[in-house]
């Protein structure tokens, strides 16, 4: 099962299993200046078909995504605001996109989600940020880890929790219904 998982935002995290290997990483939808803030989700529309779509140069679908996992909105942020709008209305275009293409998708609440990462559903950025590199990278030497640890955003690390969240818990489901 090809599997991509987002956490949404300004700075989208991402990271899609696909198969069998994982990438991941940070796509930004930032409107430039006189842009209508209309364009970041026109962007980030495109970006999603480039990513879930991927082909061969030849036309042929080489990952077609079959779930796509992505962390609640409703509730994430307490006071709403700018930040709350845009994940909702990316949250609206992966739900377009998975309804046009018979893609089956989930939202996966915040906490519920740091509880099965950290085993505290309110831990913070930074115990996220470790406790993505301790379970979900290979067990390397502790310099490199610690580098992983450094370079890694804490956008990309929520969408890693994600999508290893799926495939733990999502994915079989799916694959058995």
């Amino acid at each position: 099962m090809n599997i991509l998982a987002l956490d949404l935002g300004t700075k989208t995290g991402w990271c899609l299993y696909a198969q069998h290997v994982r990438e991941s990483g940070v796509q930004t939808f930032d409107v430039k200046r006189g842009e209508s803030p209309g364009m970041r989700y026109l962007r980030f529309r495109r970006w999603l078909e480039e990513i879930a779509l991927w082909e061969d140069g030849v036309g042929n679908r080489v990952r077609p995504v079959n779930l796509i996992v992505y962390e609640q909105t409703l509730g994430r942020f307490a006071h709403g605001g700018a930040q709350s709008e845009i994940a909702a209305g990316f949250a609206t275009r992966v739900q377009e996109f998975c309804a046009e293409r018979g893609v089956e998708h989930a939202a996966v609440h915040g906490s519920t989600l740091k509880k099965w990462t950290t085993g505290k559903g309110n831990a913070k950025k930074a115990a996220m940020a470790s406790s993505v590199v301790a379970r979900f990278f290979p067990q390397e030497c502790v310099e490199t880890r610690a580098k992983i640890l450094l370079a890694i955003d804490d956008n990309e690390a929520d969408a890693i929790a994600l999508l290893e969240y799926a495939k733990a818990e999502l994915a079989p489901k799916a694959e058995s219904a």
